[in-house]
């Protein structure tokens, strides 16, 4: 039994170790891709926007101009975000994992945190994107939210801020927090 156990830690272990060296991988070819250098200015305005400014400007449209609705909605997005916040922010303590380190010159002068999984980014715009999708049922608008979440998530790859896994974590927690909320809080506002 002792043997197994040792055999299958080991083959987890060789196991995780190929993922994050595929994560790496791809963080480089990504941040180095002369394809994508061609969209730096789309994808360092596409990180910013993401920071907040994009949603806040969303909420900003729905309060002014989306009634009792849009206003309870706005409120449902902004407990998801905090709920967001939180969990991304213990999940980078608890993990520890360390940004990407880059070659070149990095593409943001600043770093809000030194830890890297989850991309807060990603929680934060796919946890919206779910609110958005499930509040608005139509197409062009649920297409939309999550082209703009998508853009953002692989911005944070593109800047050498996270790597391909954090993006992928951050969309999937943002979303499952957000599904998980989102009918609560629907009940309680509605």
């Amino acid at each position: 039994m002792s043997n197994e156990r040792s055999a299958f830690r080991n083959r987890l272990s060789s196991w995780i170790d190929s993922v994050l060296h595929w994560d790496r991988r791809m963080a480089h070819t990504i941040g180095e891709s002369r394809k994508l250098n061609k969209l730096e200015r789309m994808f360092t305005t596409a990180t910013a926007l993401g920071d907040g400014y994009i949603w806040a400007s969303l909420a900003l449209g729905l309060l002014v101009f989306g009634g009792a609705v849009g206003r309870r909605y706005v409120g449902i997005g902004f407990a998801v975000t905090v709920a967001n916040i939180a969990t991304f922010r213990l999940i980078k303590t608890v993990t520890g994992r360390v940004r990407p380190e880059t070659t070149t010159v990095a593409r943001l002068r600043t770093r809000i945190d030194g830890y890297s999984f989850p991309s807060g980014h990603a929680t934060t715009s796919f946890g919206l994107a779910w609110v958005v999708f499930n509040a608005y049922p139509h197409v062009a608008v649920q297409t939309s939210v999550y082209v703009v979440a998508a853009t953002i998530a692989f911005s944070r790859v593109f800047v050498r801020e996270h790597y391909p896994l954090d993006v992928l974590g951050g969309a999937i927690l943002g979303s499952a927090v957000a599904a998980a909320l989102f009918p609560l809080l629907a009940r309680l506002l509605f």
